[in-house]
């Protein structure tokens, strides 16, 4: 399923916010348990916070603060809601950036960054972000490698809208004085790939090679039964197809659409079965468990062609950038 910027990008808050003074001018009792603070003077509903997923609650947060600082400039994960660069769950931090600053500080949930490279500053409307070049590097440098994957993988895939290309980005983070990540950097670099279409693509392929398995080839078109049908993951050896389903953050509303998709879905995977594929379906959880999706490709008898990387697998389960953490 292909993921677009706009998909991802949340520009307004996702829940109607009440200030202190609205409440005295409604008669409306913020004190109440009906409420909860996500800012200093910034409420909302409780219960409609609570049901929404982890990713939504940070955008919540993020616009609580913008609300409050208006001439803040967003970076990293805080500058990806609004930018629509993926991000996983909930951050812990809503980070800013400040370059008059002779050195980064904390207040709270709140990190203050300054740098000696010096970041580019747009907008989208009225919110100051740095841009989705630096925005992109600075993630990919802080993140563990299969979320900066997908960040790279995301700001360069045509399908996802990206916005830059491989050598752009590079030749950016070399530019830069900070020596934090490099490695990190040199790895995503060196296996960042245009044709993904989703977050769980790119997360998924790093934990396909992670274990050892073939190297998969991508966005395989095949024509059968005069329909044409890509596949995000072909392994050569044995035809097998594997299939990451989407990004659960992106779910269609409209009922009668998703059980269309579904119909279609299933009407394509039993074309491919017909014409002798093996077949994997999995989804991001699965793939940050990493056992529900190497068994379902032992199932579809993908081969294992190197020793499993035990370093970089242990990366999965490493997030001290979330709140809470949600794939275990």
């Amino acid at each position: 399923m292909t993921i677009m910027f706009a998909q991802r990008a949340v520009t307004r808050a996702p829940l109607p916010f009440v200030t202190i003074k609205e409440g005295r001018m409604l008669g409306i009792r913020l004190s109440s348990p009906e409420y909860l603070r996500v800012r200093s003077g910034i409420y909302v509903n409780r219960a409609q916070y609570v049901a929404l997923p982890s990713w939504k609650r940070y955008a919540v947060r993020v616009h609580a603060f913008v609300r409050k600082h208006p001439d803040a400039v967003l970076c990293l994960e805080s500058a990806a809601v609004i930018l629509g660069i993926p991000y996983f769950n909930e951050p812990k931090d809503i980070h800013v950036y400040d370059p008059e600053r002779a050195a980064s500080r904390r207040f709270g949930d709140v990190v203050v960054h300054t740098s000696d490279d010096p970041r580019m500053v747009g907008s989208a409307g009225s919110i100051l972000t740095t841009s989705p070049m630096d925005t992109a590097v600075d993630l990919i440098r802080m993140l563990p490698p299969a979320q900066g994957l997908a960040v790279a993988d995301a700001a360069i895939a045509p399908a996802q809208g990206g916005f830059s290309d491989l050598a752009e980005l590079r030749a950016l983070s070399e530019a830069q004085r900070n020596r934090r990540g490099r490695a990190r950097l040199r790895w995503v670099w060196s296996h960042a790939d245009a044709r993904a279409e989703s977050p769980a693509e790119s997360v998924s392929r790093a934990v396909i090679g992670w274990c050892g398995f073939e190297h998969p080839e991508l966005q395989r078109e095949f024509e059968y039964e005069g329909a044409r049908d890509r596949v995000d993951f072909l392994f050569p050896s044995t035809g097998a197809i594997g299939e990451a389903d989407g990004w659960g953050k992106y779910e269609l509303d409209d009922p009668n659409k998703a059980a269309q998709h579904l119909r279609d879905e299933k009407r394509r995977e039993d074309r491919l079965r017909r014409h002798g594929h093996p077949f994997s379906r999995w989804d991001l959880a699965d793939a940050w468990r990493v056992n529900p999706l190497a068994n379902a490709l032992r199932a579809a008898r993908v081969p294992i062609v190197r020793p499993r990387e035990h370093a970089f697998l242990t990366t999965i389960s490493q997030r001290p950038r979330e709140k809470h953490p949600q794939h275990p």
